[in-house]
């Protein structure tokens, strides 16, 4: 796929190496996979969530750290939540948690309240960032302060602390797909420099 970068391709002329994954597709939930939903009604007492998916998933007011009948989360309508997926099958409706197997958040739960962005990007790059391999992260906090939260359905939220660092950050995420690590380096530093001259 990296070969066809650049390439002028003539009208009608089949473009290979490319898959529809690579260009339009659908998040599909898998069972324990961490993504990024924004909530977008309130249910009785389930939330619904849309992370990009074919449907919307539920997230009940009790899959959250410390949350009772009487201690309800506080959850609006368009919160940013970061949450796992407990039920994610073609036969029943996708259900999120933001709690881990022993009740606790482990970094769970609402987020972006206090600032940051989303991003969305294809569901390739967040495989390649979140490998061993990948150098982006570590070549960015060489310089820059910044909290990230990956999530498998192609969203990432950022948080910088200005602004301006924050769209470097995102955009250093964004061009970084098909770059090498020693693309990636370089860009960061470049980055870097460039923000040091503001």
């Amino acid at each position: 796929m990296v070969e066809n970068i650049g390439k002028v391709v003539v009208p009608g002329e089949i473009l290979t190496g490319l898959q529809k994954s690579d260009l339009t597709s659908k998040y599909v939930p898998q069972r324990g996979d961490s993504v990024i939903g924004i909530i977008t009604a309130k249910a009785g007492d389930v939330f619904r969530v849309d992370v990009g998916a074919n449907e919307l998933a539920t997230l009940s007011y009790l899959a959250f750290e410390g949350a009772t009948k009487r201690n309800r989360p506080d959850v609006k309508v368009g919160d940013i939540v970061y949450s796992k997926f407990l039920v994610a099958n073609k036969d029943m409706e996708p259900e999120l948690v933001c709690i881990d197997g022993h009740g606790k958040s482990a970094s769970l739960g609402i987020i972006g309240r206090d600032g940051g962005m989303v991003v969305q990007v294809p569901i390739d790059l967040i495989r390649k960032i979140l490998s061993p391999d990948c150098v982006l992260f570590k070549s960015l906090g060489k310089s820059l302060k910044y909290e990230v939260a990956v999530g498998m359905n192609g969203r990432i939220w950022i948080k910088c602390h200005t602004v301006m660092e924050t769209i470097v950050v995102a955009n250093a995420i964004t061009t970084s797909q098909y770059m090498t690590n020693e693309q990636i380096r370089d860009m960061c530093g470049k980055l870097t420099d460039s923000l040091a001259g503001f």
